[in-house]
């Protein structure tokens, strides 16, 4: 393990906490959540960190697990997915600032940025909304590949990352949960379309609800599932052959 991998080891903690005090808060508060919600699986983590980021323990039951890995299509499959990019120091992009400043900077090593502020010729040029414009733009640039894809605000972002996926680009991993009343929930549903033909991982959900803190608290699981990968807390395997790159 690098320097800096032991550095953001010791200053990381579960829900952004870092005093004794707020670790304590955040423990108490996952305790309550696994009385709920199963605590066998790496998936119902991530039903735990949806429950607990819409404070609703019913919202376990709206999440969906789409697409399929190197060690198979379970439910699981996205979680590992999305933990082996971390691992791999991939990309991680979110389709708005306010999911970006949720995703946690400690226990990983990736780089974090956001597309709105791209495309801004092309929005301009089609009438197309900004988030379409600059997820189309970094396809464009090939920024997709091989990364985790976050959308926590704009349902036209997420078809546009559809469409390219339909078109041949294969993110690591999608966690698609854009808010509203306007085409949310056709969006994500046509994220699992393409994830489920193509094979790309996805988490998303289903009803209207959902936004930008769910999408950062479940990418922050996926974070959290690797750095306890790395650590040694977690022995479930990743992939079939990592080829040692976890280091």
């Amino acid at each position: 393990m690098t320097d800096s991998n032991q550095e953001f080891d010791r200053e990381y903690a579960d829900l952004g906490a870092t005093t004794q005090n707020a670790m304590d808060i955040a423990e108490t508060s996952m305790d309550i959540v696994r009385q709920f919600v199963p605590d066998e699986t790496l998936a119902d983590r991530l039903r735990q960190k949806s429950v607990h980021s819409m404070g609703d323990i019913e919202f376990q039951h709206l999440i969906r697990f789409t697409g399929a890995d190197d060690l198979g299509d379970d439910e699981d499959a996205p979680v590992r997915a999305g933990a082996r990019a971390v691992l791999d120091e991939a990309a991680v992009i979110t389709d708005i600032t306010m999911v970006k400043a949720g995703v946690t900077g400690r226990g990983h090593n990736c780089d974090v940025s956001k597309a709105i502020g791209h495309g801004k010729e092309l929005a301009a040029e089609t009438g197309m909304t900004r988030t379409a414009a600059a997820m189309l733009e970094l396809d464009r640039e090939d920024a997709f590949e091989g990364a985790v894809v976050t959308i926590g605000n704009a349902p036209t972002a997420a078809f546009a990352l559809a469409d390219c996926i339909e078109q041949g680009t294969r993110p690591a991993v999608v966690v698609a949960n854009p808010v509203g009343f306007v085409k949310a929930e056709e969006s994500r549903e046509r994220i699992r379309e393409v994830s489920e033909a193509y094979g790309v991982p996805a988490i998303t959900h289903v009803g209207r609800r959902g936004g930008s803190g769910l999408a950062a608290a479940l990418t922050n699981e996926l974070i959290h599932v690797a750095k306890d990968h790395r650590t040694g807390e977690l022995e479930d395997d990743l992939a079939s052959d990592r080829g040692g790159t976890d280091a």
